[in-house]
């Protein structure tokens, strides 16, 4: 009997050749795992018959959206992570939760070796294989694409058929597509050229701007240590309350983004990503940070983001750089506490009110109306003092320019 290898399954065109794939080239027992974080209706639908008949010993099917909005998607929007400015991670945090519950599959069932279908071009190769390096140790790593002898897509194509397995995927229709409850991703085709407009009818989770409706819409997002808790002062749980905000943003065409970003293994690449329930969320979020954080605290805040987002789009998530991220963001959240309102219209957003009881803004102090709290005559000394570097610094250089045109006399 041959080993026992417990693959990252997705029944798309890669995962559907590698199960045969490592029967023939390992002589391997392949059970199949596929994670159901909100992939949207009718992808996992008859997975488990697709991989039995690819040749697969079984294939388990977790549904792990709930985990993976409150432990994953959440904690990653309290940093206020984004990576490459405006791409809101949705594939690089679903990763880590996935491998995770493999790993956990492989331990179950004795398995020798873990396997999954990510390119050798990619950044997933790496968040899984870090994942299973932290996680699974001792267990081997296969990496088909690292291995196989097929070149692109289209070799795979002629594999799959030969094995009479069937894929949707063909070479007229080349996109790479990946959907959760927070985004879809789309790469490949046209837009591999940077220099082409994405088309319309890659969209699936976002309404054309142009044909969104003609009224704005008032969303308020409430939320509680930085954590997002109510839509419209309706309390809901993490997944209900992302698909709630999906289903509005989505409907007035908010939450697209073209990105050319740096991938981890060195070359630039571009994807455009849906996130219309995250990209509310991100902007409520900064909104009240804004309210209720002083302006050190916010600094020093938008320095923990920048290095949150590198963790999570290169594949670092299981470690102890993360857990004290986590710690130093919980911290600076314990006040981020309120409601946000922000108005929809055809693609664009805009604020249109924010509370909160920690509220640093007092209006007694920033009214430009006749107060009797604050002496404007202290401004003097203040201006004195903190440009007073600037001054000796400025008096100085007017002393040497006169002492070298003397000495030039």
């Amino acid at each position: 009997m041959g080993r026992l290898v417990v693959l990252a399954y997705s029944g798309g065109l890669d995962t559907s050749a590698i199960v045969p794939w490592l029967r023939e080239r390992y002589g391997a027992r392949v059970v199949c795992f596929a994670a159901d974080v909100g992939q949207g209706a009718g992808e996992l639908d008859g997975l488990v018959e697709k991989a039995e008949r690819s040749g697969a010993a079984g294939c388990v099917i977790e549904d792990l959206r709930e985990e993976f909005v409150r432990d994953f998607v959440f904690p990653t929007l309290r940093a206020g992570a984004v990576y490459a400015r405006t791409y809101l991670l949705g594939t690089a945090m679903a990763r880590p939760v996935m491998a995770a519950h493999q790993v956990a599959l492989a331990e179950r069932v004795g398995a020798q070796a873990l396997a999954h279908g990510c390119t050798g071009k990619g950044n997933d190769q790496v968040r899984f294989e870090l994942a299973y390096a932290a996680l699974a140790p001792d267990l081997q790593v296969i990496a088909p694409w690292r291995e196989w002898q097929f070149k692109g897509r289209e070799d795979l194509i002629a594999y799959v058929k030969a094995k009479r397995i069937p894929v949707q995927a063909t070479v007229e229709k080349p996109y790479s597509t990946d959907r959760n409850v927070w985004h879809c991703s789309h790469e490949g085709g046209i837009l591999e050229d940077p220099a082409q407009e994405a088309p319309e009818h890659i969209f699936v989770m976002t309404s054309n701007p142009l044909e969104a409706p003609d009224r704005p819409v008032t969303v308020e997002i409430g939320f509680e240590e930085g954590t997002p808790v109510s839509v419209d002062h309706v309390p809901l749980r993490p997944v209900e309350l992302l698909e709630t905000l999906n289903e509005t943003a989505g409907r007035h065409g908010v939450g697209r983004a073209d990105v050319v970003e740096d991938r981890l293994v060195g070359m630039k690449s571009r994807g455009v990503y849906e996130t219309p329930g995250g990209t509310l969320l991100h902007a409520a979020h900064r909104e009240l940070e804004q309210l209720v954080l002083d302006r050190r605290t916010l600094r020093l805040k938008d320095e923990l983001a920048l290095r949150y987002a590198d963790l999570v789009y290169d594949g670092r998530w299981w470690t102890p750089e993360r857990e004290a991220l986590d710690a130093a963001v919980a911290s600076t959240q314990k006040r981020v506490t309120g409601a946000v309102r922000l108005k929809l219209y055809k693609g664009g957003l805009a604020v249109a009110g924010r509370e909160s009881p920690f509220a640093l803004y007092q209006s007694s102090y920033a009214t430009f109306g006749k107060d009797n709290v604050y002496n404007q005559k202290d401004a003097e000394g203040f201006i004195r003092l903190y440009g007073l570097s600037i001054k000796i610094g400025a008096g100085l250089a007017t002393e040497r320019a006169g002492a070298v045109g003397a000495a030039a006399d």
